[in-house]
């Protein structure tokens, strides 16, 4: 099953897509979605329509992504949720169903540990999915991979749930 994940951001915005099975996590792409426009409205234009090509291209049948965090300065708050809105929009408008995960639970999946940093997601990611530690280049995609990782060990455990 092909799903997309997306780590939000108004001036980056990380995607991967996963082949997730009953137990494995297959990577098929990742990459960044980088606005060009200065204003915030054309940018988060952009991070729509780039954000629906991904979708039109690879076909997922569910979205993930990463929760607002709880920012020091409430207007950077207020944009990435504006980011994750129109992701959000992109996926509900293919008619996926859209699957939202704190980054504790995210850095939980992918290293067992809620509060690791940013190496050890890196390494976690490309070590689960059988990459080499320095091809991902993007720390967003990276981090984007990481929300596909743990939406797969979500299903499982959901799937064995009563």
């Amino acid at each position: 099953m092909i799903i997309c994940a997306f780590d939000p951001g108004t001036h980056c915005t990380g995607y991967g897509v996963l082949d997730i099975g009953h137990n494995s996590v297959k990577h098929i792409a990742h990459g960044t979605i980088r606005p060009r426009a200065e204003g915030l409205s054309e940018r988060l234009k952009e991070i729509h329509l780039c954000v629906k090509s991904v979708l039109e291209e690879y076909k997922p049948v569910e979205a993930a992504i990463e929760t607002s965090f709880y920012a020091v300065n409430a207007q950077t708050a207020l944009k990435l949720g504006q980011a994750r809105g129109v992701i959000i929009l992109a996926a509900t408008l293919m008619d996926l169903p859209v699957f939202e995960y704190t980054p504790t639970e995210i850095k939980k999946a992918t290293c067992g540990y809620g509060h690791a940093g940013k190496d050890q997601i890196n390494d976690m990611v490309a070590m689960l999915l059988g990459l080499k530690k320095k091809s991902i280049t993007s720390k967003d995609a990276t981090d984007a991979l990481a929300v596909g990782i743990c939406h797969g060990a979500s299903r499982r455990i959901r799937r064995f749930a009563p």
